[in-house]
């Protein structure tokens, strides 16, 4: 009976070893695909910082040209009252 028992202990070892080697496996695998999923949103984050930041500058332009533009009919009206002074002043 003590051969039957050790040999009953061995594979029970030996189905233990098979699933924790399965398990490790299993486990491996899916840290490996986390850790390239973690680098594809890395990636992602990365795109989309560089498209905020040139968003960002492009805005920054537009809202600098558009403050040109509403100063553009000022600077003109000033122009205008400018000459037409001048003109009144030659023609009194």
């Amino acid at each position: 009976m003590a051969a039957e028992e050790v040999l009953q202990t061995v594979d029970h070892y030996k189905t233990e070893i098979e699933r924790l080697t399965k398990e490790l496996t299993e486990t491996t695998h899916e840290k490996i695909q986390a850790a390239e999923y973690g680098l594809v949103v890395l990636e992602e984050k990365l795109t989309l910082k560089q498209q905020y930041d040139e968003l960002e500058a492009e805005y920054d332009s537009l809202k600098q040209e558009l403050e040109q533009l509403k100063e553009g009919p000022l600077l003109f009206k000033n122009m205008v009252y400018d000459l037409s002074n001048q003109f009144t002043f030659f023609s009194t």
